[in-house]
C-alpha cells in the first residue's frame, strides 16, 4: 500500500470513529485519545491530521443533507416532500444527530449547522418562495421547525413525538413548512 493510500485511509477511520464519538458522546465528552484508540491508532495521528479537537470536529462534521431537486414537482407538495425527506435524512445519519447535539452546546456546531441549512436548504426555499430576498428568512424559520423536530424526536426523545408514526409527523408538520416556503408574507 502506498503511503498515500495509508493517509487516505487512516484519515477516513479517524474522521469514522469521531463521528461515532461525537454522535455517542457530544462534543464536550469525546476525546482525541477515545477517537484514535477507536480508529486504532495513536493521539498524535489525530493530532497531526486534523490539529485540535474542534479541527477534527469540523471535518466530522462534513454533511450532505442530500437536498432532493424540486423542480418538477408542484410548490404545493414541497412541505410534505421536506419533511418527510428530513425525517429520512435523521433516520439514517448519525452524522447530523452529532451535530444537532454538539450545535446546542458550542459554537463550532453551531456554525456547522448555520453553514449546512444556509448553503443547501436556502437554495431550495428560493426556488419555491413567492419573493428570492425572503428566502433567508423563509429558510431559517423552516430550519427551526426540522431542528425543533429533531431534537425532540432523536435527542431528547420527547413522547409522543419519539414515538409518533411518520406519517403523523408529516401530516402535523408539512403545513407548517408549506407555510414557510409558499405563502404570500404575513
Amino acid at each position: 500500500m502506498t503511503t498515500a493510500r495509508r493517509s487516505d485511509a487512516t484519515r477516513a477511520a479517524i474522521l469514522e470513529a469521531a463521528r461515532e464519538r461525537f454522535a455517542a458522546d457530544g462534543y464536550e465528552r469525546a476525546t482525541i485519545r477515545a477517537i484514535a484508540r477507536d480508529a486504532g491508532i495513536d493521539p498524535s495521528m489525530v493530532m497531526r491530521y486534523y490539529g485540535n479537537k474542534e479541527g477534527l470536529f469540523v471535518a466530522a462534521s462534513e454533511m450532505d443533507l442530500r437536498m432532493p431537486e424540486f423542480g418538477a414537482a408542484p410548490a404545493k407538495h414541497i412541505g410534505a416532500a421536506l419533511v418527510s425527506h428530513f425525517l429520512d435524512r435523521w433516520e439514517q445519519d448519525d452524522v447530523l444527530t452529532g451535530v444537532l447535539r454538539v450545535g446546542v452546546t458550542m459554537e463550532a456546531g453551531a456554525e456547522r449547522m448555520r453553514a449546512v441549512f444556509a448553503e443547501q436548504l436556502g437554495p431550495v426555499v428560493a426556488a419555491v418562495c413567492p419573493d428570492p430576498a425572503e428566502a433567508p428568512r423563509r429558510a431559517a424559520l423552516a430550519a427551526s421547525q426540522f431542528l425543533g423536530l429533531a431534537l425532540a424526536r432523536y435527542v431528547v426523545r420527547l413522547e409522543p413525538a419519539a414515538e409518533m408514526p411518520r406519517e403523523e409527523v408529516i401530516a402535523w408538520v408539512a403545513p407548517t413548512i408549506q407555510r414557510y416556503l409558499t405563502a404570500e408574507r404575513p
